[in-house]
């Protein structure tokens, strides 16, 4: 198979990722909860995932990175903790759902004032629009890169704006990390929100957030965490204050593992090869008649590109891709439904196809003569039809 759904998850990891988990699933005890050997050996590593993934994503406070299954409840935890009700918020057309439905829910829920963001008339982000609409806002949800289109936020310029005018800025950075440069400190980021299993090749199962140690997020879940037990309400003291329950300890193992090989190997280094092959995927996509790529010319890219072949439904396309040439891209909205909107999109949505640590030119030059292949078919079958 050649996979190029990276932006979806990434279907291979470097092998100490494996070797790492499946030594823990046999060594680990609990962390927080027991003094033994194996207990504390968990909470050690706990902790040294903290620090990797603070050096990997440019925070100097690793007891500020909090754990959670993946992005999206690291998104529910930012986003619910920080809202207030009546507060004004300011998000994108490029947002994933997994900031969109939890604004929408507080919308319902607690009266917010929900503003979007659009798209300029080069494609990008609508920065002017932006320091229009942010004054007397409490919060700025922004992606750093489109799960769509591959199209990257000038994050430190949104932050100038957002902090301007006295919000918080909240950045998703689950398409980035691991993939492009990535520094929170340096943008200006209050929260920054990342997932473990797409371009940083951890386990599925893992994710968070980091947040500024001036800000205070309230917790969205409640329970044990092995300390402060004596207390009613969750403990104020970090990381514990926004993770209940008992953390996954063998993902963990895993993240620590390739998050420690993605600094070994350099971001700047795998974002430039990763920028090569999508620059030389959409080179040939020009050559190819019928093809529409989406997302604007005027910014940086990760290596995600979104298009269309003409008379062909993209559901239609990506079955003919997988069944006739084994190739995996995503058809559909891609849980973008606004950015699908803002592109005109919104019917049958598009291909995605997206590159990772492992993919290779060949792989992306097989996918380009598949798609010349079937845009020859499609030609020769309208054409008869004429």
């Amino acid at each position: 198979m050649i996979y190029l759904n990276c932006a979806a998850t990434s279907l291979m990891r470097p092998p100490c990722v494996a070797q790492a988990v499946s030594q823990a699933l046999t060594s680990l005890g609990s962390s927080s909860r027991g003094t033994s050997t194996r207990d504390l050996m968990a909470a050690r590593g706990a902790y040294g995932c903290r620090v990797e993934i603070a050096a990997l994503l440019g925070s100097s406070h690793p007891d500020r990175v909090i754990f959670a299954a993946n992005a999206t409840q690291a998104l529910n935890t930012a986003i619910f903790g920080l809202v207030r009700a009546g507060d004004r918020v300011v998000t994108t057309v490029m947002e994933h759902n997994s900031v969109l439905r939890p604004l929408y829910a507080l919308e319902r829920q607690r009266g917010i004032d929900l503003a979007i963001v659009g798209l300029d008339d080069d494609g990008l982000l609508g920065y002017k629009q932006l320091e229009r609409v942010v004054e007397g806002a409490r919060l700025v949800c922004c992606t750093h890169a489109s799960n769509l289109t591959g199209d990257v936020v000038d994050i430190e310029r949104v932050a100038r704006i957002t902090h301007a005018a006295g919000a918080l800025l909240l950045v998703d950075a689950s398409q980035t990390a691991g993939a492009y440069p990535v520094n929170m400190e340096a943008v200006g980021a209050d929260v920054l929100c990342f997932t473990g299993h797409k371009a940083l090749m951890g386990p599925t199962g893992t994710g968070g957030l980091i947040a500024n140690p001036r800000i205070d997020i309230e917790p969205l879940l409640f329970g044990g965490t092995g300390v402060f037990s004596d207390q009613k309400d969750q403990p104020i003291a970090w990381p514990e204050h926004l993770e209940a329950g008992t953390l996954n300890g063998h993902g963990l193992a895993g993240l620590t593992q390739s998050a420690s090989f993605i600094r070994a190997q350099g971001v700047d280094a795998i974002h430039k090869r990763l920028a090569a092959l999508r620059a030389h995927f959409v080179a040939g996509l020009a050559q190819i008649p019928g093809i529409t790529v989406y997302g604007s010319n005027a910014c940086d890219h990760v290596a995600t590109v979104a298009l269309n072949l003409a008379g062909c439904e993209s559901s239609a396309l990506a079955d003919a891709l997988a069944w006739r040439y084994d190739i995996a891209t995503r058809a559909g909205l891609h849980c973008a439904p606004l950015m699908h909107r803002a592109l005109g999109t919104q019917g049958a949505g598009s291909v995605r196809f997206s590159f990772g640590y492992y993919t290779t030119q060949e792989e992306v030059d097989a996918a380009l003569a598949a798609l010349s292949e079937l845009a020859a078919e499609d030609s020769d079958d309208a054409g008869s039809a004429r």
